[in-house]
């Protein structure tokens, strides 16, 4: 039985039994005081393991005041602690010995101080932890693990509330981002230094990331605001925020008209009194006297005679013809257009082709089916809204030179096939009045819009595998919205989790909600499960107004007249939504064989003119918004990549991630650490809640002029699956950082609009559905096409909408957008039959 480091160790084994038969004597003395001799221990003493009655709790060292830790144990012959996977000495120790008078077996109970300066001693990325080991004559048992962290509190908030004019009833939104802190700090507010309680008065409203909601403003809600940050280090206030609400006059009611008097007219009045302006508030608008005229007995003027009367009804009955004359041209004019537009389309359809943006495809063995491009580019829509310049992959054109927009004599735009302006802080600034903009998160950095129309578009946030789709028709006609997509930083937006549940996806928002969609959007984001519902039960979260989750579908049991539906991909997940809000996937496993993916990703600084090499070993979800996170953290510290990313299978079975390196040369290289290996605790990685673990080797070579090292870096789950890193390289050969074929730069547009953003041309869509969505006695139609795209078990989702063809050509461009193959869709319309319906390939040499 190993027993902890100490005097009686150094002592050899004899004085460890020595040492036990004090013990069990009764004579062993600690702190200077001396014990009785006890009675004879119960026989059934030897049969016990020893149990914890009181084990170390997790503290937080505040300024340089030392934190204790104690245990207690029974039956007990000694207790150690272990901190960080070293023995305390026994002279750390402080021990005390008593006897349950109960059942007549030893308590222990042994207490230590740690310091700050231990604490700071640990350099590197792991946290410093102690636990007890409580020895006994059957065996050992360990306490759980207590966390010793430095408490602080920074002095600057992330982000303050600012002042605000605002009217009467009108909501308002004051941000508060407090100071970094460990532990996290509270956070509460004040007006006019007096604490806000929204229990006491529920017109306030407090998110869950600290932000004030005053649901409406009240002439009594005007004052001095101040976000107020605590925790047990410290405590911190910010800059105030003056809210002025102001009142806007309002008009009484209109007066009774008067008499009509000797001038033949007639008068009322109202006043600027319901409310009076106040507090800088604007003058009501209009008029307060109004008159018109009036004919009475006291007027000198007459009636009209019968002959006027006459002339009032010709001129009307003019008008009228006219009006119908004018209606008849405009119809007669309108229809005549349409027959030309659609021999046009038709012919268009069947004559020429179409080659995506960006996408090339291969030379198709359909040579007949070969077309040439036609120009969609001059394809307008005229809709009435605000000027972008337009981008492309090359870079930004003013708007002389390529406008997204051209303005038409009759005041209105048109939109053309291009790409959105992509300036986000222009975006944040022009929304900050809108009611919405309370949904955008403050990480700018993550977030793509643009403005779209029923043509729809694509937002797309560049190596995060998250897009949304906007379709065709999505958008109703005659609507123009600023939609944006973003996603969550985890440790922003607190997502409850309960019992064995674990995060799966990104939290992604997409906004602003509320706004009337004609058909579903398609939300693509990665999820890091093994896709297997036999092993999982997967929900869908939706975050309302009030900042509370909701469960709003759980995945393998949708239903088709619910607004929401999930396509699962091995390792995407495709939502179709016709509700904007902010979404994540959450799982509970069913069982033990229930696996998350894990991403191990492998760095090293990118110079090293020391003695000490470290290499970090990260452990993260295997979704690419975390990678991509990394590796512009990893950019920042000069960091550089040095083996191929592994994904490992980490399964439910509640054993830790083990990590250890071997196989280095001793003769030049020796590792620091002092343990076998590290171990990440199952739950840290479980429940996701925390973006990316990691662990520091640090190794010495014992020469600076020693380079080359060869090594295998090893992580694995205990009694699981495991990966192994073959390390061969010169750490001083390459000291360039990571660089953008590392960072996969994705240079495409973030927000595309209209036909651009479609592989298939509008008008040859069109043409497909009405092509399919009819059915046919072979099968020839849209269930055959779903079945060629492997999509038939979503058949009951596809038949419940107007158009299925239309909602499958929807999923088949957000699966394919980047990778899509339009040859191999022709060649599965043709083999259904259709192939007059994709007319549109293109070979090399035309392109």
């Amino acid at each position: 039985m190993p027993l902890p480091p100490g005097p009686f160790v150094r002592c050899g084994f004899s004085a460890a039994l020595l040492l036990l038969g004090l013990m069990f004597a009764g004579i062993t003395s600690t702190g200077g005081s001396e014990h009785p001799a006890t009675a004879a221990l119960p026989a059934a003493f030897s049969d016990l393991l020893p149990h914890f009655l009181v084990e170390p709790e997790d503290e937080y060292i505040v300024k340089n005041k030392p934190v204790t830790l104690s245990c207690r144990s029974t039956p007990a012959t000694q207790i150690y602690f272990k901190c960080n996977g070293e023995w305390v000495h026994q002279d750390d120790h402080l021990i005390e010995r008593t006897v349950d008078p109960a059942t007549a077996l030893p308590v222990m109970q042994v207490t230590i101080e740690i310091t700050r300066q231990q604490v700071e001693k640990i350099f590197g990325l792991d946290e410093y932890w102690c636990q007890c080991v409580a020895w006994s004559t059957t065996g050992t048992q360990k306490s759980q693990k207590a966390y010793i962290r430095i408490a602080y509190l920074r002095k600057n908030f992330e982000e303050e509330p600012q002042g605000k004019e605002v009217a009467l009833d009108q909501e308002v939104l004051l941000h508060c981002h407090p100071p970094e802190g460990v532990p996290q700090a509270e956070v509460e507010w004040q007006r006019n230094e007096d604490v806000l309680d929204p229990l006491s008065d529920p017109n306030f409203f407090i998110t869950p990331d600290n932000n004030l909601v005053i649901k409406k403003a009240r002439l009594l809600d005007t004052g001095n605001y101040t976000c107020v940050a605590k925790n047990i280090v410290a405590r911190r206030k910010s800059n105030s925020a003056t809210v002025l609400v102001y009142v806007d006059g309002g008009w009484s009611e209109w007066s009774k008209w008067s008499a009509c008097g000797a001038d033949c007219s007639m008068w009322r009045s109202r006043e600027c009194s319901q409310p009076s302006p106040g507090t800088g508030g604007k003058d009501c608008q209009g008029l307060d006297l109004q008159s018109m005229n009036c004919t009475s007995e006291q007027c000198p003027q007459t009636v009209s005679g019968a002959e006027d009367v006459a002339l009032y009804v010709g001129m009307v009955a003019v008008a009228l013809c006219l009006t119908l004359l004018l209606i008849v041209v405009v119809l007669v004019y309108r229809r005549k257009k349409e027959g030309l537009d659609a021999d046009v389309a038709d012919s268009s359809i069947l004559t020429t082709g179409f080659q995506p943006m960006g996408i090339k495809p291969s030379k198709p063995e359909n040579s007949h089916l070969l077309t040439i491009q036609p120009d969609l580019t001059t394809t307008t829509t005229s809709y009435q809204g605000t000027l972008r310049s337009r981008h492309d992959t090359a870079g930004k054109f003013s708007m002389t030179n390529g406008p997204l927009l051209d303005p038409l004599p009759n005041g209105s735009h048109t939109l053309h096939n291009g790409k959105l302006n992509s300036d986000t802080t222009e975006f944040v600034s022009r929304l900050s009045t809108q009611t919405y903009f309370k949904t955008l998160p403050r990480d700018v950095a993550n977030t793509s819009y643009g403005t779209f129309n029923f043509l729809g578009g694509r937002l797309t946030i560049p190596n995060t595998g998250i897009s949304l789709l906007i379709p065709p028709e999505a958008i109703p006609r005659g609507k123009i919205y600023e939609i944006y997509l973003t996603v969550q930083r985890k440790e922003d937006l607190r997502l409850p989790l309960a019992g064995c549940q674990t995060l799966l996806s990104p939290i992604v928002s997409c906004g602003p909600p509320g706004v009337v969609l004609s058909r579903p959007v398609i939300l693509s984001m990665d999820h890091c499960f093994d896709a297997c519902l036999d092993n999982w039960a997967v929900r869908l979260k939706k975050q309302n107004y009030e900042g509370a989750w909701e469960d709003v579908l759980l995945m393998g049991e949708e239903l088709v007249s619910e607004p929401y539906y999930c396509q699962l991909e091995a390792e995407t997940c495709r939502l179709f939504t016709e509700q904007l809000g902010t979404f994540a996937l959450v799982g509970e496993s069913l069982h033990m064989g229930a696996a998350k993916r894990l991403r191990l990703v492998l760095f090293s600084d990118a110079y090293c003119s020391t003695l000490e090499y470290n290499i970090r070993v990260y452990c993260m979800d295997d979704t690419q918004d975390v990678f991509k996170e990394v590796m512009q953290m990893e950019r920042q510290l000069g960091g550089r990549l040095i083996d191929e990313p592994h994904v490992l299978l980490f399964k439910d079975s509640y054993h830790n991630l083990r990590l250890s390196i071997h196989d280095m040369p001793q003769a030049h290289w020796r590792s620091k650490l002092l343990a076998g290996y590290q171990e990440i605790p199952f739950y840290h990685i479980w429940n996701g809640s925390q973006r990316y673990l990691h662990c520091t080797f640090t190794l010495e070579r014992l020469s600076l002029s020693t380079c080359e090292l060869t090594c295998q870096l090893c992580v694995w789950q205990v009694e699981g699956e495991g990966q192994s890193f073959a390390l061969d390289f010169n750490i001083a050969k390459d000291t360039r950082g990571l660089d953008s074929e590392f960072l996969l730069m994705d240079s495409n547009a973030t927000a595309l609009a209209g036909p651009s953003a479609f592989q298939i041309p509008y008008l040859i869509r069109q043409k497909i559905c009405g092509s399919l969505d009819a059915p046919c006695p072979n099968g020839a139609d849209w269930r055959m096409l779903a079945q060629r795209l492997k999509l038939e078990r979503h058949m009951s989702f596809f038949a419940s909408k107007a158009s299925p063809t239309s909602v499958i050509l929807d999923l088949w461009e957000a699966q394919h957008f980047h990778s899509g193959n339009i040859n191999q869709l022709a060649t599965v319309m043709a083999d259904i039959g259709k192939q007059e319906a994709m007319i549109f390939l293109v070979s090399d040499g035309e392109c």
